[in-house]
């Protein structure tokens, strides 16, 4: 996918300068209105920045401050606000690619017109063996139930069709889609996961978590050149909000040897903190520990990816009590015990970093077990991960502020779920939910994201919810459970400096301080000062990663 061009030959002359220059050239970045997180982790004002030819940072200077008398490029910024780049501490890099290739469902506010943008996809599409896609909501839909694979039929009959759930915990599939797995009314559920049914037994076409396996086995794999250009559309979508590192959660062999082949082109723009999709993926790619950062900072394989339960669209979370709009289901477990501290173990032995899916109550206190257990046999600086921590009891909050844990919250999920989850846990219930002040005042590092595709990546509408907990619309006023609020620089440290430091990058990028990468953004509105409201709004100018520019609004 080619890149946009600059409009300036000036400018791209410039860079090419500084990508093949001296060995000691340096660049002056000047004439800024800069905000940045400094070595203490508070807001500091500046002027200018003084790089390497790598991006690396010499000197943060203030108006007072001597310039260098004759770099080797300057460019003046003519007065405009610049901020570290924001990084997402978990989003799915080749979904959100692949996701703005195939359909999207995210917008539709029902059955029907979901079925109608289906269909004409698929009228736009005739060549495609398969319609694929994601997004569906059934609970944003008001339908109070699961889609039909009959419903599906009325939109494309011709082709299987095979459609993730918008958290990426559920299958909706077509006919022929079923069909083509060999699904029947004899086809069992596979652990961890569940085939719904209409009444009568037979399969009503959407796979819950591990189930969804029987329809993705035989969904045809997209070539090395389809991933390759899903790549290069997640990153002009990450640059273009301001995201210049991310940590991708599940990351599969393909998926790395996607990062490999754009690393060796120099077609890597953003820095990407892998964490693989299962021990599996883990030792194939790492070895016998994670590996080195390679291309400038831009990859680096940290750790694994667990899934210990589903998610609470789709009632798949492990909760500690049955469901209040489900009685007799209290989700799924997708991991024993014994399974596991197995598989944690495993990863600690050589050193990789395990970042564990929980989303219900009885999932987060496992997972806390399983660290508190662990923690006794490997020893220093782990820095564990819980993923989403969305429904924690109360009593077992505190238990995140022990050995190191990584509390890595997405805040959007707190507004799109905000009504599912009253629903699905009752009143009585809500106390822990997306408690992200909570988890921080026992102890956890908060590392901020978004879970794109699942949600917008866009950080800084995660950042106003963190500050408000309130939607687009104001709504709930006032903030809902607003005690659990973020204050701003707690916000956006999370999209910063501490997710960095959830991957291991600390000194490397986050800050724009000495020695660091120089990764910033240049916006429209000063971020330390605006109302939250106006910080959803905010739009990005330029995204400079390594002290390059790789994106420029008004060349879209």
């Amino acid at each position: 996918m080619k890149l946009p061009a600059f409009k300036s030959a000036l400018l791209c002359a410039a860079f090419l300068a500084v990508a093949h220059g001296p060995a000691h050239a340096d660049v002056l970045i000047d004439n800024v209105e800069g905000l940045r997180i400094d070595e203490d982790g508070d807001l500091d004002r500046f002027t200018g920045l003084w790089l390497e030819d790598d991006g690396t940072i010499i000197e943060v200077l203030d108006k007072r401050d001597k310039r260098p008398e004759r770099p080797d490029f300057l460019a003046d910024m003519k007065g405009q606000i610049i901020v570290p780049g924001m990084i997402d501490a978990h989003l799915h890099v080749m979904g959100l690619g692949f996701g703005a290739l195939t359909i999207d469902l995210s917008e539709t506010g029902s059955l029907d017109e979901a079925l109608a943008l289906i269909a004409q996809f698929a009228r736009e599409n005739p060549g495609r063996p398969w319609i694929l896609g994601r997004g569906w909501n059934q609970e944003k839909w008001g339908l109070g139930r699961f889609p039909t694979a009959q419903e599906l039929d009325r939109a494309v009959s011709d082709r299987p069709v095979a459609l993730e759930r918008v958290d990426g915990h559920a299958t909706w599939a077509n006919s022929l889609a079923l069909e083509a797995a060999g699904v029947t009314a004899e086809t069992e559920s596979p652990a961890g996961g569940r085939i719904e049914r209409g009444a009568d037994g037979v399969p009503s076409g959407v796979f819950v978590d591990a189930a969804s396996s029987l329809i993705d086995k035989v969904v045809p794999e997209p070539r090395p050149l389809d991933r390759d250009v899903a790549l290069q559309e997640a990153q002009r979508l990450l640059l273009s909000q301001g995201i210049t590192a991310a940590a991708d959660m599940g990351t599969t062999l393909a998926d790395w040897q996607t990062f490999r082949r754009a690393g060796d082109t120099n077609q890597l723009r953003i820095r990407i903190m892998a964490y693989a999709a299962g021990i599996d993926a883990m030792e194939i790619i790492g070895g016998t520990g994670p590996t080195p950062w390679l291309y400038e900072d831009r990859l680096r394989l940290n750790g694994v990816k667990l899934y210990l339960d589903g998610a609470l669209g789709s009632r798949g979370a492990w909760l500690k009590a049955p469901y209040s709009d489900d009685p007799g289901n209290s989700g799924l477990p997708l991991l024993s015990e014994a399974q596991l501290r197995n598989l944690m173990s495993r990863a600690a032995m050589e050193n990789y970093q395990v970042a564990v899916h929980a989303i219900g109550d009885a999932a987060n206190a496992e997972a806390l077990s399983a660290i508190e257990e662990l923690s006794e046999s490997y020893r220093g600086d782990r820095r564990w991960r819980v993923e989403h921590a969305q429904i924690v009891s109360p009593e077992d909050i505190r238990r995140f502020g022990e050995h190191g844990i990584i509390a890595s919250v997405q805040p959007v999920h707190q507004t799109s779920d905000r009504l599912m989850a009253e629903a699905r846990l009752g009143p009585a219930r809500l106390e822990g939910t997306y408690a992200w002040d909570a988890l921080e005042e026992a102890g956890a590092r908060l590392a901020l994201g978004s879970d794109a595709p699942v949600e917008s990546p866009n950080p800084f509408i995660g950042m106003a919810v963190a500050m408000t907990r309130v939607d687009g619309d104001g709504m709930p006023p006032g903030g809902w459970m607003p005690q659990e609020r973020l204050s701003r620089m707690d916000a956006w440290r999370g999209f910063t400096s501490d997710a960095a430091f959830a991957g291991f990058a600390e000194g490397r990028f986050g800050r724009l301080v000495k020695g660091e990468r120089a990764d910033f953004i240049v916006i429209d509105r000063d971020i330390s000062r605006a109302r939250p409201e106006a910080i959803r709004e905010t739009q990005v100018l330029e995204t400079w990663v390594g002290g390059k520019q790789v994106y420029r609004r008004e060349d879209r």
